[in-house]
């Protein structure tokens, strides 16, 4: 199958489940759409690739921009990330090491993150990046004190800390030693 086939093929797919999302049938994405019955359906079942000008229209109607549907139905990501394609970031004057362990990607949800703090490492964030974040934290190894949404909790190797953020978050490590922590984060 050719690339742009494949593309096309995505895309059909996603138009039909944001369709099916919406509980509505062809006839329903027709009225509201402008586009036939007819051509919808070829269109879901990839039979044709739509133009611009329908794309517009449906993306208009389902509320995202074109670029966003178009990112939906970009190649899957890769399945393993290997340690040498994972990407690390280090803020030496906060004593602080991220590792994007499965980075994000517009088909998905959720990634994965590492952080190291070294000891007496305080970082503040007065808002969340995306409100209703949602985070599962489990420490690796060390302590580290999490503020989330205006509740402190004391953590320890083994522990895992979940929440939506809708507030502010501070990450401490009291010390003495490193603390190491695997972050789940899923957009809402």
């Amino acid at each position: 199958m050719r690339q742009s086939e494949d593309v096309d093929a995505r895309l059909a797919d996603r138009l039909a489940e944001l369709r099916v999302e919406r509980g509505w049938s062809l006839g329903e994405l027709a009225m509201r759409s402008g586009i036939s019955r007819s051509t919808l359906s070829r269109l879901e079942r990839g039979e044709i690739s739509p133009t611009a000008a329908l794309l517009g229209k449906l993306c208009a109607v389902h509320g995202r921009p074109m670029s966003r549907l178009l990112a939906e139905v970009e190649s899957e990501p890769p399945q393993v990330v290997t340690a040498a394609a994972q990407a690390v970031w280090r803020d030496d004057t906060s004593g602080f090491v991220r590792r994007s362990v499965s980075p994000p990607h517009p088909g998905l949800r959720g990634e994965v993150v590492e952080g190291t703090l070294l000891a007496g490492a305080d970082i503040a964030y007065d808002t969340p990046p995306v409100p209703g974040l949602e985070q599962h934290i489990w420490v690796l190894e060390g302590a580290v004190e999490i503020t989330a949404n205006g509740h402190a909790h004391a953590l320890e190797a083994g522990d895992c800390l979940r929440f939506r953020l809708w507030g502010s978050s501070r990450f401490r490590n009291p010390g003495p030693d490193p603390v190491r922590y695997a972050i789940l984060i899923v957009l809402p």
